[in-house]
């Protein structure tokens, strides 16, 4: 298969599956949670059960879905176009430790581990840091998406690639 085909595939993945799973956020915190407050509490229950049950699966699919085409595009795609710039290696960085919270939350909100019942009891807040976080993120990936490659790290390239080159030789 075509890299050009891999490439855009994989960043297809990942962006529909950012969205999958921050719409699916929203909807819960603005629209669902709303709505269900006027249930009873054995109906409530029993309608968190199912959804968690199946939402999980979207949750922890997601985040490996994001996990493996995270890695590629950054690995093959990014990370040879950005060799010596700085300041998109510790934006990344910065996204990266932010993308551990946000699965680690959004983990425990599909979870059943009894140590983090506390995070699932205030749902509500806990999907609310988690949108926050997605934003963050977004305006992260948003940015250096569109900023292009610096000077300085454009031509670190070349010089690196050059001196592969006559390393080969």
């Amino acid at each position: 298969m075509d890299s050009e085909l891999i490439q855009v595939i994989s960043r297809i993945v990942h962006v529909a599956t950012a969205i999958v799973l921050v719409g699916g956020s929203v909807f819960m915190r603005f629209a669902l949670m709303p709505a269900a407050a006027g249930l009873g509490d054995a109906e409530h229950e029993g309608l968190r059960e199912r959804l968690m049950g199946r939402w999980r699966r979207f949750v922890h699919g997601g985040i490996a879905l994001l996990l493996a085409s995270g890695l590629y595009n950054y690995v093959v795609v990014m990370m040879p176009l950005h060799e010596g710039d700085g300041r998109y290696h510790m934006l990344v960085g910065i996204k990266l430790l932010l993308v551990l919270v946000l699965f680690f939350l959004a983990s425990a909100l599909v979870g059943r581990s009894s140590a983090l019942q506390g995070l699932r009891d205030k749902a509500r807040t806990t999907l609310s840091v988690m949108i926050l976080l997605a934003a963050v993120i977004v305006a992260i990936s948003g940015y250096l998406k569109t900023r292009g490659v610096p000077a300085a790290a454009e031509s670190t390239e070349t010089a690196a690639t050059a001196a592969r080159l006559l390393s080969a030789e």
